[in-house]
């Protein structure tokens, strides 16, 4: 099953089912009028939004274009967005490059930090910056949404709880984080709003893509048009999902809404190319001494998405433009 939000005069937009190919939607105000309000129902709604999906993918409903230039976020705001770094390829070059080895501990402990949820980005909605010193980046991610998670749930049970899954840009201003993170108390301005991807997809429709908690498929990063990377989202993942739900749920229960990121998906094949700029500067530090890639300008466009075996769009491209503060 593929759900959207389209943008409305409410902030939370209305929900829509949208078929396979991504070519048509109808609105289901009858059954739930937003995301969350189907989040929050999940068990009873999602069985209903399944039968609309069926039978517009069977050519059995009207339905209107569905136009990627019309969505919001999924959920434009979320009760909570936790974010992974989940490929410890990306963790271990960072360090690196700053001549810091990885504790061990990160192999059995995940990174995760909570991100500002109040306001996300459609897919296609501008990437606003202030200044270009700031060092404008993208990352492309994965993400899925949770419904109730109870506080001390197993990696066993951690799955069950997986209702949703979308991609990311997490954007971030790379030279803003280091003062940020010197301070001790984490981020806050060096993380502007997160972009995701124009659909979100249930755990059923990605088949054998979906499995072990990982999503194993290649995200494909465009920069300019230029492919930038390819990296497998399934590869290289020292922590998948459910053990990622399981360590955001150690100490308190998760609302329905509830989305938890992978963190940047790296490779440690170096052919893959890259899902941020700034991966691609530290292996050129390590390579070379310094680096020679610049970050995002004004009228960059940054194009992330992921395709299945056929070669259709699984979930819509994120397609954004980096613009100045108005």
């Amino acid at each position: 099953m593929k759900l959207a939000t389209i943008k409305s005069t409410g902030r939370d937009g209305y929900l829509v089912v949208v078929d396979h190919s991504l070519t048509r939607a109808v609105q289901v105000s009858e059954i739930a009028l937003t995301l969350q309000a189907a989040l929050d129902g999940w068990s009873v709604v999602a069985p209903e939004l399944e039968q609309v999906y069926n039978a517009l993918n069977r050519g059995e409903m009207e339905a209107q274009v569905f136009d990627t230039t019309r969505v919001a976020a999924p959920l434009p705001r979320a009760y909570q967005w936790l974010d992974g770094s989940a490929y410890l390829s990306h963790v271990e070059r960072v360090r690196k490059a700053r001549g810091a080895e990885m504790p061990s501990s990160f192999l059995t402990d995940p990174l995760m930090y909570q991100g500002g949820s109040d306001s996300f980005l459609g897919a296609c909605d501008a990437i606003v910056a202030a200044d270009t010193d700031d060092g404008i980046d993208f990352e492309a991610e994965v993400a899925v949404i949770t419904d109730d998670v109870p506080m001390g749930v197993t990696q066993d049970r951690a799955s069950e709880h997986i209702k949703l899954i979308m991609l990311v840009n997490d954007v971030s201003l790379r030279n803003r984080i280091p003062a940020e993170l010197a301070k001790g108390f984490g981020f806050l301005t060096g993380k502007p709003s997160s972009a995701f991807s124009p659909v979100v997809v249930t755990p059923d429709e990605l088949g054998n893509a979906w499995r072990g908690q990982k999503l194993h498929a290649e995200m494909q990063v465009h920069w300019n048009d230029t492919l930038f990377g390819n990296a497998d989202a399934g590869e290289d993942m020292q922590f998948d999902f459910a053990q990622l739900i399981s360590h955001a749920a150690t100490t308190r229960k998760l609302q329905a809404g509830t989305i938890i990121g992978s963190g940047t998906v790296s490779n440690r094949n170096l052919d893959n190319g890259f899902s941020c700029i700034v991966e691609k500067r530290v292996v050129e530090i390590i390579e070379h001494g310094k680096a020679m890639t610049e970050f995002m300008q004004y009228g960059d466009r940054v194009r992330i998405e992921m395709f299945d075996a056929q070669g259709e769009s699984i979930f819509g491209a994120v397609s954004q433009r980096v613009e100045s503060c108005p």
